[in-house]
């Protein structure tokens, strides 16, 4: 199994993530009985992500709607790096070596078809992160709502080191 300095390209993820300019933000307290995230062998369940900032939605709303394509990538984007955080959290963020699988659902009005751009988003800053790993699988979900009226919603399943 690789360290994260390997999935990474050579640099600790707390390099890369620097690099990129970006911080990892408080995890925000559950909105429902469960945990942010779980460890089981070496796999790291992250529950879903809503595009929380200081315990508030960053935006509402449906995208194609009230929520353009370009602003929900955006906090497809956010939802990906507080995953990041909670899973640094759970186990501290140099023992995440890859992300194996996202699952995002994203709100959409009716007749928007096109949630895989939305969590293009998502995709684009796992695989910033995780250079020599990136890419993993996903599943892209449509759906008429979400919690607290989320635009979007990302869950993500990480290998970590033991």
């Amino acid at each position: 199994m690789q360290c994260a300095e390997e999935a990474s390209g050579g640099a600790s993820l707390w390099a890369v993530l620097d690099s990129l300019g970006l911080r990892l933000p408080p995890v925000s307290a559950p909105k429902g009985r469960y945990v942010p995230a779980v460890v089981s062998g070496d796999h790291l369940f992250v529950a879903g992500q809503v595009p929380l900032s200081g315990g508030e939605l960053l935006m509402k709303g449906r995208v194609g709607a009230e929520v353009s394509v370009a602003q929900a990538q955006e906090l497809s984007r956010w939802c990906a790096l507080t995953a990041l955080a909670a899973a640094h959290a759970a186990v501290g963020i140099d023992r995440v070596t890859r992300v194996i699988k996202v699952t995002g659902y994203v709100a959409c009005a009716p007749g928007f078809t096109a949630p895989s751009r939305v969590l293009d988003g998502a995709s684009d800053l796992y695989d910033a992160v995780f250079r020599a790993r990136a890419g993993h699988a996903r599943s892209d979900v449509g759906v008429a709502v979400l919690p607290l009226n989320s635009p979007v919603e990302v869950e993500t399943l990480m290998e970590i080191t033991r």
